[in-house]
């Protein structure tokens, strides 16, 4: 069987996916969407795909499965627009940013018995994956502590984060996911703290730019959440878990993996610098989750409820960092 998707925007990310679906077996790429007619027929001329519009798929007898990667006031109408055609649906984080509506949108996934993943790249990093099968694998022993580092190389324009929600929900809703996934326990407790140390055009906005997060869960298990607007040295993606038995850790990735020494010291080639290189791998492997869930009829690894709970976290942090008063989840 050959999964038949359409893409739903053409810009960053749904290039993104493009190329990881062009390159995963059994997986064919139908049709691609955008309001932006060049940016959609480039991949209709990188991967031979049909350009047609939203309704226009929604109506294609040879769809399965859409990838929506829309501006995400869009993810929610159109999750439920696809889930009552039923298709299968992968949608870019988050659903939505209110809590309200996207709980709407996942009681009508639950309604039509649709197939939702929602894209936490991160969980499907091989590098982050081994530190998972390390503690799974019981060989950390009980998890106790989580770092998460996560920086930027540089901030995005004032025109995105007027719309992205913030950096709790834009940014550090990937660690969130991350935090829950490695921590094997939900989140009880949020304290977080938000400076504007990069732009000042981010604070006139009403966001930050710098903020870290201490969550903590009933047993008292804890995980520490760095993040940054800006990393001069390049795009810094680390994890650390710690445990009764020892820790396991992913460090980042260089752009080679060369080491000169002399006199002078040690050199290293300087890290990876966008996001899209960095995770090459993690959209491609999961893709193929997708691919597999939908093919076999099995449960997506990310869910709805996990692009919930992800935003929960976000809005409680949020409420921290502007009271300065540590947040308890319901």
């Amino acid at each position: 069987m050959t999964l038949r998707i359409a893409i739903l925007g053409a810009g960053r990310i749904g290039k993104t996916h493009a190329r990881a679906i062009a390159a995963t077996p059994g997986v064919s790429l139908v049709a691609i969407s955008d309001p932006v007619a060049a940016a959609a027929e480039a991949v209709s001329a990188a991967y031979g795909c049909d350009v047609r519009s939203i309704d226009q798929i929604a109506a294609s007898d040879d769809v399965d499965a859409v990838a929506i990667c829309t501006p995400t006031d869009t993810h929610a109408d159109l999750i439920e627009k696809f889930a009552r055609l039923g298709k299968a649906i992968f949608c870019e984080k988050p659903v939505d940013l209110s809590v309200d509506r996207v709980k709407q949108a996942l009681a009508t996934v639950a309604a039509e018995k649709a197939t939702l993943m929602v894209g936490f790249n991160r969980r499907f990093d091989p590098d982050f994956m081994a530190v998972k099968a390390a503690i799974d694998a019981g060989r950390v022993g009980n998890v106790e502590m989580v770092v998460i580092t996560s920086r930027d190389p540089n901030p995005p324009p004032a025109e995105y984060i007027k719309v992205s929600g913030g950096i709790f929900r834009d940014m550090t809703i990937h660690d969130f996911d991350m935090a829950r996934w490695l921590l094997g326990e939900e989140v009880e407790t949020v304290m977080a703290q938000g400076s504007v140390l990069v732009d000042p055009a981010i604070g006139k906005l009403g966001d930050f730019d710098s903020v870290n997060v201490i969550l903590r869960t009933k047993s008292g298990r804890q995980a520490v959440i760095s993040n940054s607007r800006r990393a001069s040295y390049g795009y810094d993606q680390r994890i650390e878990v710690h445990g009764s038995k020892g820790m396991a850790s992913a460090q980042n990735m260089l752009e080679a993996n060369v080491t000169v020494a002399g006199e002078s010291g040690f050199a290293t080639p300087p890290l990876q610098n966008f996001f899209m290189t960095r995770y090459t791998a993690a959209y491609a492997n999961e893709i193929a989750a997708f691919v597999d869930a939908v093919k076999n009829g099995t449960p997506t690894p990310t869910t709805g409820e996990d692009g919930l709970k992800a935003l929960e976290l976000a809005d409680a942090a949020l409420k921290s960092a502007q009271t300065g008063q540590a947040v308890t989840l319901a």
